[in-house]
């Protein structure tokens, strides 16, 4: 068998990805999106079991998949789902002296994502995670 798609050409669609979260945010460059998008996922993650969290991971595209694990801890305690504004206080806490991610950082993250997901699957996983997973996706 061949190496299946989504996997030969990851790197590809990871920038592609980048370029597009950057243009949601006006930011300039993929290094700005990186931040902004790792922040994001970051937020996202800290907020579901690791069972969830597993669920949600398999409906990103691999290097997404790669990055929303990459230095999770599943062990750390859970906080809820807040205000917008205090989820994105924390997108824009990462890295803080290197982060652009301006007040939409969210919504920009979500609108690219959404085109780089099977969109049934994803909302079909937002829809057995916890109260507020759909509402931060928005």
């Amino acid at each position: 068998m061949t190496v299946p798609m989504e996997y030969s050409d990851a790197t590809a669609r990871f920038d592609r990805f980048l370029m597009e979260a950057a243009g949601e945010a006006d930011l300039v460059t993929r290094h700005q999106a990186y931040t902004m998008v790792e922040g994001v996922l970051r937020a996202f993650a800290r907020r579901l079991t690791a069972e969830e969290a597993i669920r949600f991971a398999q409906v990103l595209p691999p290097l997404l998949r790669s990055l929303f694990v990459a230095g999770w801890t599943p062990e750390e305690p859970r906080p809820r789902f807040v205000d917008r504004a205090a989820l994105v206080k924390e997108v824009q806490a990462l890295r803080r002296h290197h982060n652009l991610a301006p007040d939409t950082a969210i919504p920009n993250v979500a609108a690219a994502l959404r085109r780089h997901v099977d969109p049934a699957a994803f909302d079909a996983c937002l829809d057995i995670l916890p109260e507020g997973a759909r509402d931060f996706w928005a």
